[in-house]
């Protein structure tokens, strides 16, 4: 019974409810001062509070998609994120497809109607990671008239530690692209569709880590290559967009700011701009500046070359933490680089704010990188 299934959600608020009940029917019976009329009414009192702060949490946990596993949720997640296989032809290729699904959009369920959504581990040449990912294949991917056509590409990025099935689920990105095309308001486009947590449980901070995950290194090299070889995508430089929140919104803006070259645009929901450093992190830098320094896009902007990309920043003036540094690094980009904003009056640091967000960073996304 997984972490994120019904069965489990239906079980916890079934237990809150009958312990609720029970403790208001048997309470006169453990009115005395026994102990063993305390002890029931302490037990009773602490299981139905137990039991609703797990119905709660496991709610919370479907809705906004924190932790996809109980390994997950109680930290012994250690998955296979970094692998040593240098021979990846081998294992049967840089992209291995594990089962697609139709779209279920208004105007059917076929793929060249409503597009597809597969489930794939990435396998990375030059740092050696493997992630899963979905990837989103918009109807016009699988129409004849577009059988010799290229696409856009997309990486979308979860928080931490955040889960790639939250992104369809909870966020709908490939809901909101599918319909965004079809009314012609952005360019048909492959998402790729991952957590920047490709070593769990550690938070890399999508950081080459001295001696560790190369986790920049997969996004900024191996995931483009390896989609690209396996996807009709576009291959001119600057030709993919990057998304995320929080902690994805931190990635997205970073890796577009290093690596120009293969993403011509970045998009920040909800974004800070330097790596924390904590017990999800460990010693990311190993006490190497420069490596602090690169990692912090405040110093960036101040003093490295502003790089030719187009960067989006988001935040609220009420609700979200981050609305005065994101004035902040809005003042401080330079010309070549290019930036807009989106700024509500409010929103928090949640899902329904970055809904907002989505359909208007996706139309500035199909922008930037629609025509290359």
């Amino acid at each position: 019974m997984g972490l994120t299934s019904h069965t489990a959600l239906g079980l916890a608020v079934l237990l809150a409810v009958v312990l609720f009940f029970g403790t208001v029917l048997l309470w006169p019976r453990l009115a005395n001062r026994s102990w063993r009329s305390v002890t029931g009414r302490v037990g009773l009192l602490l299981g139905t509070q137990v039991a609703i702060f797990a119905a709660v949490g496991l709610a919370a946990n479907q809705a906004f998609g924190f932790y996809a596993t109980w390994a997950d949720l109680f930290g012994q997640e250690q998955g296979q994120g970094v692998v040593s296989d240098h021979d990846v032809a081998a294992r049967g290729g840089p992209v291995q497809v594990r089962s697609s699904q139709d779209m279920a959009v208004s105007g059917g369920t076929r793929p060249s109607v409503g597009g597809q959504l597969q489930k794939v581990d990435l396998v990375g040449r030059v740092s050696h990671i493997a992630a899963p990912a979905y990837v989103y294949l918009p109807p016009e991917y699988f129409q004849p008239r577009y059988a010799h056509r290229t696409f856009p590409a997309s990486v979308v990025l979860t928080g931490y530690p955040g889960t790639a099935r939250a992104l369809v689920k909870g966020l709908h990105y490939p809901q909101t692209a599918q319909a965004l095309a079809k009314a012609g308001r952005m360019p048909p486009m492959i998402l790729v569709m991952l957590r920047p947590t490709v070593a769990p449980p550690r938070d890399t901070e999508c950081v080459d880590v001295p001696g560790g995950p190369q986790t920049e290194t997969f996004f900024a090299k191996d995931l483009p290559d390896e989609v690209a070889a396996h996807y009709r995508v576009g291959r001119k430089p600057g030709g993919w967009g990057i998304v995320g929140d929080s902690t994805g919104g931190y990635c997205a803006l970073k890796v577009a700011m290093h690596h120009p070259d293969v993403y011509g645009a970045g998009a920040g929901l909800s974004a800070y701009y330097k790596a924390p450093l904590d017990p999800t992190t460990g010693d990311l830098f190993h006490g190497s500046v420069p490596l602090r320094n690169r990692a912090d896009l405040m110093w960036s902007l101040d003093h490295l070359p502003p790089p030719a990309t187009s960067l989006l920043v988001t935040s609220s003036k009420h609700g979200e933490s981050n609305y005065k540094d994101t004035l902040r690094f809005i003042d401080k980009v330079k010309s070549p680089t290019r930036v807009s904003s989106i700024v509500l009056d409010s929103g928090g640091h949640n899902f329904n704010t970055w809904r907002r967000e989505i359909p208007a960073t996706l139309e500035w996304l199909g922008r930037r990188i629609g025509d290359k």
